[in-house]
C-alpha cells in the first residue's frame, strides 16, 4: 500500500512539475511573442507589437538626478512587477539629447509642440505626435493633435508621418534611393500599437510601406534614423552605439 501512495505521490509531483513548467513557459512566450524578426520586400526587421491592454508603455527622458537616460542600460528593468519587454528610439533630440518636439511624460508637458519649418526629417511635414492615454493610443498629424486639444498621459512629436489615414505620406516618393537604418510606430486600433526597426538600411517608401501593408497600420510615424537602437532582451539585443535622446518601453501588465 505505501508503495501505491508513493507512486501516486511521484505521479501527482511530476503533474505539478509539468504544470508549472508550462505555465512559466506560456509567461515566457508571452514576453518574447512582443518582438519578434520578420521580412518583408527583402528587409529585415525586427517587429514589436503591445496591446495596451495587456502592456504598459512608458516614456522615459531624464532620471531621477534629471540627468537624460541617454540609453537603456540605467531603464527601470520593471514596473509594478511587470518586466521590461522592448525599449527603442522615441523621436528625434537635440545635442543635449532633449526632444526636439512635443514630449508628455506622466501626463505633464516637459517640451512644447514643434510648429517650425526646417531641414531634416523632423521638418519634413506633416511630421505627427504617437500619444497614449491608459489603455488607448494614437497616432496624428501634429496640426490635428493640437487641434483636438488631448489630454494625454505621454506624447512624443517626430516626423515624418509615414502613414496617414491609410495612404502613404505624398512627400515620400517610391523612387528614393537613400537608406538608411530606421525605427517608427503604426497603430492597429485604439488598443495595438507596432514598433519596427530595421536591421538593414532601408529607403523612406519602403519602411512606410512595411508600416502601410505589411503591418496593416492606418497610420504611422517614423521615429529616427541611422541612430535608431533597440533593447529587447528575449531577442538577446542591447544596441549601444549612440547616446539617445527620448526613450520608449513597454513593461508587461501584472
Amino acid at each position: 500500500m505505501n508503495r501505491w501512495f508513493a507512486l501516486i505521490g511521484f505521479l501527482v509531483l511530476g503533474l505539478v512539475a509539468d504544470l508549472l513548467t508550462i505555465f512559466l513557459s506560456s509567461q515566457s512566450a508571452s514576453a518574447a511573442s512582443a518582438c519578434v524578426e520578420k521580412r518583408y520586400q527583402k528587409v529585415s526587421y525586427v517587429v514589436c507589437t503591445v496591446d495596451l491592454r495587456a502592456y504598459r508603455v512608458r516614456l522615459f527622458w531624464k532620471d531621477q538626478q534629471q540627468q537624460p537616460f541617454g540609453g537603456f542600460d540605467h531603464l527601470p528593468r520593471s514596473i509594478e512587477d511587470g518586466q521590461i519587454v522592448f525599449a527603442m528610439n522615441a523621436g528625434m533630440y537635440e545635442e543635449d539629447l532633449s526632444p526636439v518636439g512635443l514630449y508628455v511624460e506622466d501626463g505633464k508637458t516637459l517640451r512644447p509642440a514643434n510648429r517650425r519649418s526646417g531641414s531634416g526629417n523632423f521638418y519634413l511635414k506633416p511630421n505627427g505626435v504617437l500619444y497614449i492615454t491608459g489603455q488607448d493610443a494614437g497616432i496624428a498629424t501634429t496640426d490635428r493633435f493640437l487641434a483636438e486639444r488631448l489630454r494625454v498621459d505621454f506624447a512624443t512629436q517626430s516626423g515624418p508621418m509615414l502613414v496617414i489615414d491609410g495612404r502613404t505620406n505624398p512627400r515620400i516618393k517610391p523612387g528614393s534611393t537613400s537608406a538608411k537604418i530606421r525605427n517608427g510606430v503604426g497603430i492597429q486600433d485604439q488598443h495595438t500599437l507596432v514598433f519596427a526597426i530595421s536591421k538593414e538600411p532601408v529607403s523612406f517608401w519602403n519602411f512606410a510601406q512595411l508600416f502601410r501593408l505589411g503591418l496593416e497600420s492606418r497610420s504611422a510615424l517614423f521615429l529616427d534614423g541611422s541612430i535608431s537602437s533597440l533593447y529587447a532582451p528575449a531577442l538577446h539585443r542591447s544596441d549601444t552605439l549612440y547616446p539617445i535622446g527620448p526613450i520608449i518601453a513597454a513593461y508587461e501588465r501584472k
